[in-house]
């Protein structure tokens, strides 16, 4: 059990942060839990068969295979029946836009502030079924998806609204449970990319009151696998892409295509387990902290622009902040602070091209991102605001 919340007792469940290196890119892959490097190196060792078999080991496998279902259904307040585990959010967006029935002409609305995960598969759909594509875009400076400026795309006509619940640049949470109303009110279907939420946040779809919702555990501490969720009702809307002799009565039977790593959906209590353990509101301010302090140096120099909001309250930003420097190259940043320092920072894209080519205007290198999480440290930051101070004119 987790003591409150000490940063320095949480820091010893990740064997990963006993090295030489600061991890701030955790928006692209959290580092994993001990315990479950441990559960996967057990299940390899010991339970490692085909699932379905009847004999002891069999059914062992068989068992922790079931209890990761369970664990990921629970942790997000599905059911069973509501979940699919995959490779990745890309590939069970895939699967979902290869199975969403729609009609000739039907309207969808897709979001600019997007990770491309949640654009290409809506448009192979798009152009599967012949739908209508509308673009909802939120203009600098307030960079901001809201019911109000998606209302006006909003029609009879709308069977089907994406949008990212935290852009993985942008850092601002969307409010997703107003988004749903609005998307509601019309009579459409609202999908929602948790990716960059889910590793800072707890996770409640019915709260959020979406129909679709998918994050990669592998962002969330755990191993590359990542959970679609899909409400009973909204799977009306769904043609299964089983082998027709399979059943097809949850969403796994439906959309699964036996792709749910068994090593890696058995680790998922143990996920859950340490999620469960965390007192979220310390988790979120010490967050709000860590985001302060970068956010007061970036904000403090006029050649700095932080890309999305410049305020450092938890509770209308996660910590992934992006930023570029008047003049200096993204890429050359990162590249010099590598060259003095021991932290592991980005600059790119990040695959939310459109947001950072039409929307934010930036050129080939994109921004400069730093990504921290509840096990980075004060003194972390403290030390890449030094680093900065080195490298930028």
């Amino acid at each position: 059990m987790v003591a409150s919340f000490d940063v320095a007792q949480l820091r010893d469940l990740f064997p990963a942060l006993k090295q030489d290196q600061v991890f701030f890119d955790n928006a692209g892959g959290s580092q994993a839990l001990g315990d479950v490097v441990d559960s996967i190196t057990q299940y390899l060792s010991k339970t490692n068969v085909q699932l379905g078999a009847s004999y002891h080991t069999g059914k062992l496998s068989n068992s922790k295979y079931d209890e990761g279902y369970e664990a990921a259904a629970k942790y997000i307040g599905a059911g069973t029946d509501e979940i699919v585990l995959g490779a990745s959010t890309t590939q069970l967006f895939m699967n979902l836009s290869a199975a969403l029935k729609f009609n000739e002409g039907d309207e969808i609305i897709l979001s600019k502030m997007e990770h491309e995960t949640n654009v290409k598969p809506w448009l192979h759909m798009a152009d599967r079924l012949k739908l209508k594509v509308k673009w909802w875009v939120s203009e600098k400076p307030e960079l901001k998806l809201t019911p109000e400026n998606l209302k006006p795309l909003l029609s009879e006509k709308v069977k089907f609204v994406s949008c990212t619940h935290v852009s993985n640049i942008l850092g601002g949470i969307h409010d997703v449970a107003a988004i749903a109303e609005a998307v509601h009110s019309v009579g459409a279907l609202f999908c929602v990319d948790g990716v960059s939420f889910a590793p800072h946040r707890p996770v409640d779809v019915k709260a959020f009151g979406v129909d679709f919702y998918a994050f990669s555990w592998y962002k969330v501490y755990g191993p590359h696998i990542s959970v679609l969720y899909a409400s009973n009702k909204a799977q009306e809307h769904v043609n299964p892409l089983a082998h027709y002799f399979n059943p097809t009565k949850t969403l796994e039977d439906k959309l699964g295509l036996s792709a749910s790593n068994y090593e890696a959906v058995q680790s998922i209590p143990q996920i859950v387990k340490y999620l469960s353990e965390i007192d979220h509101d310390a988790s979120a301010a010490h967050e709000g902290k860590l985001q302060a302090i970068l956010l007061d140096f970036l904000n403090s120099r006029d050649d700095i622009t932080v890309h999305g909001s410049t305020s450092a309250d938890a509770k209308e930003r996660i910590p992934t902040v992006s930023f570029t420097v008047k003049g200096v190259s993204s890429r050359k940043i990162v590249e010099d602070a590598e060259k003095i320092s021991n932290y592991g920072f980005r600059w790119g894209h990040f695959y939310s091209k459109r947001l950072c080519d039409e929307v934010l205007g930036l050129d080939e290198d994109g921004v400069t991102r730093v990504s921290m999480v509840h096990y980075n440290t004060e003194e972390e930051v403290k030390g890449l605001v030094e680093v900065l101070k080195k490298v930028l004119p």
